[in-house]
């Protein structure tokens, strides 16, 4: 027991850089929700039920993180800020997980059955994130901030936006637009997420491309009518100067009257005169 608990203590310096001494680190409110949760889980699996509820719910009441005590949870496992983190009863979380605040594994079902998130190892989940139903998260995935999920995640894969998109795979991006202009030195510790992904938004670059689309097709319909427009001038100045062409702007043989549009000429002054 006492070895969890320095595993869990060096896991909080490992991924959180802001952690200075062993004091500061044991009021963060993500390490007592797992300690507390270990204990809720030990009794939920002797058939304390109850009484594993009773110490989940005020571990929610000191933390604000909510974890069921039906929840299997892996080592190494770290919350970080973790308000508002909500974890269902057949959710599964892997090893060496890191988790920010405003993450949700929720379920779908209202059945007794498997109905929360299966996530692997050494995943990362952003803040704000949703995992929504008996999907898998595959192992080394990172899930972008404010996610929301609903299909299973390969290994290996970073999936961002609403619906989640994966947007790389196996370190490579699947949108070259995507990819830095240049590759930075590596730090020591690896990044969380880089930026380029977290400004990624897949449904804001397809409204993008549709607006773009929009704004050629209104483009090429002006040019049309502009088009139209001054072929129907020419026309109505040819007849005017050739009054006697047809409407396909031939002279009618003898005897037969232009059929085409009465041309328009201006008043003459024996015009007015005749009318007077």
């Amino acid at each position: 027991m006492l070895n969890r608990l320095r595993e869990d203590i060096q896991t909080v310096f490992r991924k959180d850089p802001a952690a200075r001494n062993l004091w500061e680190v044991m009021t963060y409110a993500g390490l007592w929700a797992i300690l507390s949760h270990r204990t809720a889980h030990w009794l939920w699996t002797k058939n304390f039920k109850t009484l594993a509820r009773a110490q989940s719910q005020w571990a929610r009441f000191c933390t604000g993180i909510e974890i069921h005590p039906g929840a299997t949870i892996g080592r190494r496992f770290f919350i970080d800020h973790g308000m508002g983190v909500v974890i269902g009863e057949t959710a599964e979380v892997g090893d060496d997980v890191l988790m920010y605040h405003q993450v949700t594994l929720g379920g779908t079902s209202l059945q007794k059955e498997k109905r929360h998130p299966t996530v692997g190892s050494n995943v990362l989940i952003g803040m704000g994130a949703k995992l929504i139903g008996a999907i898998t998260i595959g192992d080394n995935a990172r899930i972008g901030a404010n996610a929301v999920v609903t299909r299973d995640i390969p290994a290996n894969s970073t999936a961002v936006g609403i619906p989640a998109k994966i947007v790389k795979r196996d370190g490579v991006y699947l949108d070259q637009n995507l990819a830095p202009h240049r590759v930075p030195t590596p730090p020591q510790q690896p990044a969380v997420m880089d930026q380029a992904l977290n400004s990624a938004d897949p449904q804001g670059e397809l409204v993008g491309r549709l607006l773009t689309e929009i704004d050629a097709l209104r483009a090429r319909l002006e040019r049309l009518e502009h088009q139209e427009g001054q072929g129907q001038e020419q026309a109505a100045g040819h007849f005017l100067l050739n009054p006697s062409l047809d409407s396909q702007g031939n002279t009618p043989a003898a005897g037969h009257r232009a059929t085409g549009p009465v041309p328009v000429r201006d008043w003459e002054p024996e015009d007015i005169e005749a009318v007077v």
